[in-house]
């Protein structure tokens, strides 16, 4: 069954339904659903459900599904231009992004190059307390919303000022719970205070007082105004501005007995997705973008089987929402679409998935992770314990990532990843290419346990992965986590790596990087400028063959996108 459908808030999800009802009544087994061009303006998420089995979505022409909302009546006042805050489903609009011509506004922040950013002086765990310089608060000390956002190691963390005490050349702030009371109890990442110069760097954001460079923005709530300072040549009267309503475009949601399946989504955009937790919660994340609910630190450390190094902390974790959201679901797939414009994770295969395709596919512009696959342990798990549920069909098994180009990803949340596999078996991530990211190229594993568990026959191949680790050092172009039996990590190529000032420790980079448990794991035939790998606290089982500068053209000349 043939069903077009033309640009409207509701009419995806009404050829939704009329191939269900076809489906009830016995007329067809299969729907074809054909968007014409123009754009798909959303006041809720697109829903795809069991009853929605064996359909294609495709576009005809340039078909755009937008969280987005037109942000328009701008008047000059001064430097600024200033508008009302919409209404969106009949309530004013919060948002943390705003797109000027499809191109990103910088939130109001107190400096235009990270390069510049002042450095912390110590921090006080038990009064949950950072101390700073006082000339760099200076300009926010009666702001009410001003964020903090504190590199550390591997992460950054998005801080809800709450006070700010001025102490002579220095400043004592102090943060809102929930994020104050996680972040100060985490041992890992932390904030860095060293002898040699590399205390953690921070920036300021959210106020007005920090408006003050062309493409910068700021959402007074209180006063429901937006104002923004044009780049050169932008013209506020006749400029399109966008502000992002929804943090999720299109769910496909089945059950672990009646899954999603035979789904095919092809050539349609999406875009304008937010994610509003660091302004409701702040953000203090473990890893990969992955925030944590609870953490501390284990005093004595804990002794573990099987060779792994005793544990310091506890920790559990939360998922960042996506603007695409697959779970329980098989063979859904994605192919010659693009996701762009995005505050957070992009595209999001979670948990009991079978099969399916992410192939041709363009990311850009994505504030956290482009692509996400498999658990990354469930909010009731800790996050060092080996996974391996009682029923396996809630891993996600048999994924293929494939000839997808990504770029521009985690240019917000800098410890987010290219593409993200945590507890995953037998999913093949080939020939993709991936640039300008804030930290890691591709990260597969999680648990930080050398036990084997639900993890196994996974495949990295083909890759070519550059200009990586923008903003964050502990990083590589492929980095790996925990036991993964049969996982062969061969023939990509890594190289082009950013070299920010900022960072902890200078020297703690690498093009190739098995980290703590990793095992059983096979590199090779990489190539890389040079032989940088790291081989960090790694249980048995691992084989390195033929990496570095070595590997032949032959091999070289063959990773990346394929024609």
């Amino acid at each position: 069954m043939k069903i077009q459908v033309e640009p409207g808030e509701f009419t995806i999800e009404k050829a939704l339904q009329e191939a269900r009802l076809g489906r009830l009544q016995g007329k067809w087994d299969a729907a074809y659903i054909e968007l014409q061009a123009g754009t798909y303006r959303l006041s809720q998420p697109i829903i795809i459900r069991p009853e929605d089995n064996n359909t294609k979505i495709v576009a005809n022409g340039n078909v755009v599904i937008s969280g987005g909302v037109r942000i328009e009546g701008w008047r000059k006042q001064g430097k600024l231009w200033v508008t009302n805050v919409p209404l969106w489903n009949g309530r004013p609009l919060e948002f943390r992004q705003l797109w000027v011509n499809g191109k990103k506004a910088v939130r109001a922040r107190d400096v235009e190059d990270f390069e510049k950013m002042w450095r912390i002086r110590s921090v006080d765990k038990a009064n949950e307390t950072i101390y700073v310089p006082a000339a760099s608060v200076k300009k926010i000390l009666d702001v009410l919303y001003a964020e903090m956002v504190l590199h550390e190691m591997w992460c950054v963390a998005n801080l809800r000022i709450k006070g700010i005490k001025m102490m002579g050349d220095s400043a004592a702030v102090t943060f809102h719970n929930p994020e104050s009371h996680i972040h100060f109890m985490h041992p890992w990442p932390s904030p860095m205070v060293t002898t040699d110069g590399h205390n953690s760097a921070f920036y300021l954001t959210n106020a007005k007082e920090l408006l003050d460079q062309p493409g910068e923005w700021f959402l007074d709530t209180k006063e429901q105004k937006v104002y923004y300072m044009p780049r050169q040549g932008e013209d506020m009267r006749t400029a399109e501005v966008e502000a992002p309503a929804l943090e999720t475009l299109l769910k496909v949601e089945g059950t672990p007995d009646q899954p999603v399946e035979y789904v095919n989504i092809e050539g349609v955009t999406f875009q304008y997705a937010t994610w509003m937790r660091p302004s409701l919660q702040g953000h203090a994340p473990l890893q990969a973008g992955m925030y944590m609910i609870e953490a501390y630190k284990i005093k004595p450390k804990l002794s573990r089987p099987n060779g792994d190094h005793k544990l310091d902390n506890q920790g559990w974790v939360g998922r960042p929402a996506a603007a695409v959201s697959v779970n329980t679901a098989h063979d859904v797939s994605f192919k010659h679409c693009t996701l762009e414009h995005c505050a957070s994770t992009a595209l999001d295969y979670h948990k009991y998935i079978k099969g399916g395709e992410i192939v041709h596919c363009t990311f850009r512009d994505i504030g956290g992770t482009a692509i996400i696959a498999g658990s990354f342990s469930p909010e009731g798990y800790e996050a060092h314990l080996p996974y391996s549920p009682m029923d396996m069909r809630e891993i996600c098994t048999g994924l293929t990532i494939s000839n997808n180009r990504i770029d521009d990803a985690t240019n917000e949340d800098w410890g987010c990843i290219g593409i993200a596999a945590g507890f995953v078996r037998n999913i093949k991530i080939l020939h993709n290419e991936i640039s300008n990211v804030s930290y890691t190229g591709i990260s597969m594993g999680w648990g930080w346990n050398q036990q084997t568990c639900a993890m196994a026959n996974n495949l990295v191949k083909g890759n070519y992965i550059h200009h990586y680790a923008r903003h964050m050092y502990d990083t590589a172009g492929i980095y790996t986590l925990g036991s993964q039996p049969h996982t062969f990590i061969e023939e990509n190529v890594v190289s082009d790596i950013y070299t920010p000032s900022y960072v902890h420790d200078p020297n703690h980079w690498f093009y190739l990087y098995t980290d703590e448990g990793s095992s059983y794991i096979t590199v090779r035939n990489n190539w890389t400028p040079s032989e940088k790998f790291l081989k960090n606290a790694n249980g048995p089982g691992n084989t390195w063959e033929n990496n570095g500068p070595m590997v032949p053209d032959s091999i070289k000349s063959k990773a990346g996108i394929l024609p």
